[in-house]
C-alpha cells in the first residue's frame, strides 16, 4: 500500500516538475521571437558588432605601427 503511495506521489511530482520545466521553456522560446524579443537581440548584436569592430582597428592600428618601425629600422639600416 505504501509502496504504491509513494511511487503515485513520486510520479505527480516528477509529471509536475516535467510540466513547469516545459511551459517555462515554451514562454521564454516564444518571448524571445515577439517583435521586442527580436528588437532586443537585434540591438545587442549590433552593439557587439561595433564592438568587435573598434576592437579588430585597434589591432590593425597596432600592427600597422608595428610594422612601420620594423621597415624604417631596416631602411635606416644598422647603425656603426
Amino acid at each position: 500500500m505504501f509502496r504504491r503511495l509513494f511511487w503515485l506521489v513520486a510520479g505527480a511530482a516528477f509529471g509536475f516538475g516535467i510540466s513547469f520545466w516545459l511551459m517555462r521553456a515554451v514562454r521564454q522560446t516564444a518571448a524571445r521571437y515577439t517583435p521586442a524579443g527580436i528588437g532586443e537581440n537585434l540591438s545587442d548584436a549590433i552593439r557587439q558588432l561595433g564592438t568587435d569592430l573598434r576592437e579588430a582597428a585597434a589591432e590593425g592600428r597596432a600592427a600597422m605601427a608595428e610594422t612601420e618601425e620594423r621597415m624604417r629600422a631596416e631602411i635606416a639600416g644598422p647603425r656603426r
